[in-house]
């Protein structure tokens, strides 16, 4: 494939709630997701540069991403964060979100 993206306008790295009780809150993702896209937002980047995603499990990064997906209802562009301190985890996280 050799073709070029180009991205233009915004894209939000996003931040990944958590409740209280340190699971990830379900609820404020989606609220927060909806609120990037009403002040329009080109791009959402969940499991970004937000520095929580490091910390993630590999269940938490993937629900992130389906959260996002599933909220966003394919209204504007996703760019998945996968980068981790493991290559090996890297390319599944990779795998998983293509």
């Amino acid at each position: 494939m050799n073709k070029k993206m180009i991205f233009r306008g915004t894209g939000t790295a996003l931040v990944t709630p958590f409740t209280h009780r340190n699971t990830l809150d379900e609820k404020s993702l989606r609220s927060l997701v909806e609120y990037q896209i009403k002040n329009g937002v080109e791009a959402l980047i969940p499991t970004g540069t937000t520095g929580e995603s490091p910390t993630l499990t590999k269940e938490e990064h993937a629900r992130v991403v389906e959260i996002v997906a599933e909220q966003n209802r394919g209204r504007k562009k996703i760019i998945a964060g996968t980068g981790s301190n493991s290559t090996m985890q890297t390319i599944a996280l990779s795998q998983h979100v293509s």
